[in-house]
């Protein structure tokens, strides 16, 4: 079996992907570097484009209703290496340079830092800094 290249050019490229009902789509942000998953968030048509063209992961955010580029509040900006989609063109993937080393609104790298042991969630990953040092509003916040 050969896979096809998409050769599409403007923004054709975002027709091909599966938008849910409400027109949004799961973006992963993975380390270009590590390989580490940095964080899942949701992208619309808009800011999937301009992530694109921006080369700076912008995300919809869900509870806001408005685009939300990352690091705007935090400085810790994820600039795109690369965007991949998964082979039911539902799932994006961003590899990213992760500025500042946080993903996480919680001062970690990661949002994925608790690990299941003995049916319990079990914190592993240390805060880098204070969220109150970063957002300065008691901290927890998803920018």
């Amino acid at each position: 079996m050969q896979d096809s290249t998409d050769t599409v050019t403007g923004t054709d490229w975002l027709d091909s992907v599966r938008w849910n009902a409400d027109g949004l789509v799961p973006a992963i942000a993975q380390d270009a570097d590590t390989g580490d998953i940095l964080m899942m968030a949701w992208m619309n048509r808009e800011s999937l484009a301009l992530t694109a063209r921006e080369q700076q992961a912008i995300y919809w955010s869900r509870s806001r209703g408005k685009l939300w580029r990352k690091g705007e509040s935090s400085g810790h900006e994820q600039r795109v290496k690369e965007i991949r989609i998964d082979c039911d063109d539902d799932v994006v993937l961003l590899k990213v340079e992760q500025r500042g080393g946080i993903a996480c609104h919680t001062g970690r790298r990661s949002c994925f830092y608790r690990v299941l042991e003995d049916g319990r969630w079990v914190t592993k990953d240390p805060v880098l800094k204070d969220p109150d040092a970063i957002y300065g509003n008691g901290g927890h916040r998803h920018e």
